[in-house]
């Protein structure tokens, strides 16, 4: 273990490798340009790891076009559900190219585009998502335009099309399957492009992927339809990289074991609560089962459960796995919980503590 108190992110660097090893590969053997997503995971202190092997950044707002630009560098691509009036030119001065979810956003602001590349996200209503909540195909979805004579009525204002519409789909066949839905429906579109962003929500890192057979697929769609190829992979590129380590302050039984710890679901692995995920913490083989709790008021604040090889004693630290895609970002100050730390496993083993938070920051969070 180490000195460091919890709780604290640890952002595994050999783990974080491995992944930027895969997108290498891909972009290789694809062509396509690979951007990470900053809405999963924004944690600039790796950034000077990851520029090596990924191209830029992708944005859902003015913040995140601007960390990209000034903390990542290389194509910085700008998208947001709507721009604010305020805010569209600064977003414009920091991107290398700007994308409008609706056309009414486009035809409001591509004045302001000044000769960069502009493009328009594109809903072919068909999806891969495990949650109606993540969904952008849902019924209703105010992401994107679907209708094939609208977009074809101001194709020669744009340059490219975004397409997000996998969710932690690790099935290359379909997502085989919906790329040719895709193709099939909006073959005219796609002709008259210079540029596909893909989008995100591809699990091509992970374990088992047909890497090859998707590579392949890449270059076939951008040789025939003459494009750039894009991908945004925010979790595909942060998988399995990073742990969530904290301390027992408490032990308790009610029916099942507890273990009170350190930090929250609420504060700080908000997707647990949303999506109503366990954490993967514990040992497979483990005699032990306790509930890990967080230490919020909320009735539910609970990690999930797990087994240990001994009985959990007050002070015993766990890991908590996955605490890399959408947990930092997401971190808040709920109950006043101090904040975790976040610091990085370097190749050689040795651990460096990057940013700490203080009852200041708490403070300034607020008025």
């Amino acid at each position: 273990m180490h000195n460091i108190p919890t709780p604290y992110y640890l952002i595994d660097k050999q783990a974080l490798q491995r992944n930027l090893n895969i997108i290498d590969y891909v972009r290789e053997h694809s062509g396509a340009k690979v951007l990470l997503a900053l809405k999963c995971f924004a944690t600039w202190s790796v950034f000077d790891m990851m520029r090596k092997h990924m191209d830029g950044t992708t944005s859902s707002s003015l913040y995140e076009v601007k960390l990209g630009y000034q903390k990542f560098g290389g194509e910085t691509h700008a998208y947001s559900v709507a721009y604010a009036d305020h805010e569209i030119q600064e977003v414009v001065a920091n991107c290398d190219k700007i994308i409008f979810n609706s056309i009414n956003q486009l035809e409001r602001f591509a004045q302001y585009a000044k000769g960069k590349p502009v493009g328009l996200r594109l809903n072919p209503g068909v999806s891969v998502a495990g949650f109606d909540l993540a969904d952008p195909a849902r019924r209703f979805s105010r992401l994107g335009e679907g209708d094939v004579e609208r977009i074809m009525a101001v194709i020669d204002r744009i340059d490219g099309v975004m397409i997000h519409n996998n969710c932690e789909n690790d099935d290359f066949n379909r997502f085989d399957e919906l790329l040719a839905q895709v193709e099939q429906r909006y073959g005219h579109v796609l002709e008259r492009l210079n540029w596909v962003s893909l989008g995100g929500g591809i699990s091509f890192t992970a374990e088992g992927y047909q890497v090859d057979a998707f590579c392949r697929r890449l270059r076939e769609f951008a040789r025939k339809y003459g494009v750039q190829v894009y991908l945004e992979p925010g979790e595909a590129a942060v998988r399995h990289t990073s742990t969530l380590e904290v301390s027992v302050l408490d032990i308790g039984y009610n029916g099942k074991h507890l273990a009170v710890v350190d930090a929250s679901t609420e504060a700080h692995m908000l997707d647990l609560l949303i999506y109503r995920e366990t954490a993967p913490l514990g040992e497979a083989e483990g005699e032990h089962e306790y509930m890990v709790c967080g230490k919020t008021c909320l009735a539910g604040d609970i990690f999930g459960e797990g087994r240990f090889s001994r009985p959990l004693q007050v002070g015993d630290r766990i890991s908590i796995g996955d605490a890399a895609g959408y947990t930092m970002v997401k971190k808040n100050w709920f109950n006043g919980v101090n904040m975790p730390s976040i610091a990085v496993k370097e190749a050689d083993g040795s651990v460096r503590l990057v940013r700490e938070f203080s009852f200041d920051d708490y403070v300034n969070s607020l008025s």
